[in-house]
């Protein structure tokens, strides 16, 4: 598959799902939950139905979801919506240690909320980076009946992914990889926090192909048609038994907010 210049797909990824610090409101309308660690997780609940939680992409929050026709439609289906700040991110804490981030932390924190909230099951929807961290949770928790994983293709199951190593690096002050140079100038220009945003690069999460081909539960994977980002889908496909793939208008930035794109989890979650 053609792939875009390393340092665009990474500026687009933080584009994905309210990474925008401009984004964030200033009102506190949620919750916030201590996670197996101590970290601080924050949260926000909204609707009485069968429970969906939502995780963002790399340096968003959980009010990205908002911007995009899924959150609302959800909503008005009747779902329970659930999303976070994940940790490093937004409102939550932002540890500045590899044990803040390492051994599935970030999967973790969704695993207590959803426990701290009592869900005894539940469907997840990650999107971009999101996308890689809902893998872990639904390789991890049973309580997963269904989930979604948009704007993902199969790199991510190689734990040397280069674009990871190097992103990390660069956060860390390498200048030596300016594959990644967009990227960097797009945190710099932001009051975001760069060492917890790299500690998440170091130790992102893999889901191994042995681990996915063992998934039981119905998985869709929803790209954009103009999409190139992260691997090839159809791979990703192949390595998930019994996984559904769908395609939608748009690129790694705009897929996630189409109308399309929310049909396609609705119609999979009925």
């Amino acid at each position: 598959m053609k792939k875009l210049p390393v340092s665009l797909s990474l500026f687009i990824l933080m584009l994905i799902t309210g990474n925008c610090v401009w984004a964030q409101p200033a009102a506190v309308s949620g919750s916030y939950y201590k996670s197996f660690d101590g970290v601080k997780i924050y949260y926000e609940v909204k609707g009485d139905g069968y429970p969906v939680i939502l995780v963002h992409g790399f340096s968003g929050t959980g009010e990205g979801w908002k911007k995009g026709q899924l959150y609302n439609d959800l909503l008005t289906a009747g779902y329970k919506v659930v999303i976070l700040d994940q940790r490093g991110n937004g409102r939550s804490d932002k540890p500045h240690t590899d044990a803040g981030y390492a051994k599935d932390a970030e999967a973790k924190d969704i695993m207590g909320l959803a426990t701290s909230l009592a869900l005894r099951q539940y469907a997840i929807v990650g999107y971009s980076r999101g996308s890689i961290i809902t893998s872990r949770v639904f390789v991890l928790d049973k309580r997963v009946k269904k989930a979604v994983m948009g704007g993902m293709g199969d790199a991510y199951t190689n734990p040397e992914w280069p674009r990871r190593i190097h992103a990390y690096k660069a956060l860390m002050g390498d200048t030596s990889f300016h594959d990644v140079d967009g990227m960097i100038k797009y945190i710099h220009s932001n009051p975001f926090d760069e060492v917890a945003l790299a500690y998440q690069q170091k130790w992102q999460p893999s889901t191994s192909k042995q681990e996915l081909a063992k998934v039981k539960i119905p998985v869709l994977l929803i790209d954009g048609t103009e999409d190139h980002d992260n691997g090839d889908e159809v791979a990703l496909n192949k390595l998930i038994p019994g996984s559904k793939l769908v395609h939608v208008p748009g690129d790694h930035n705009s897929a996630s907010r189409t109308p399309e794109f929310s049909t396609a989890v609705l119609d999979f979650l009925k």
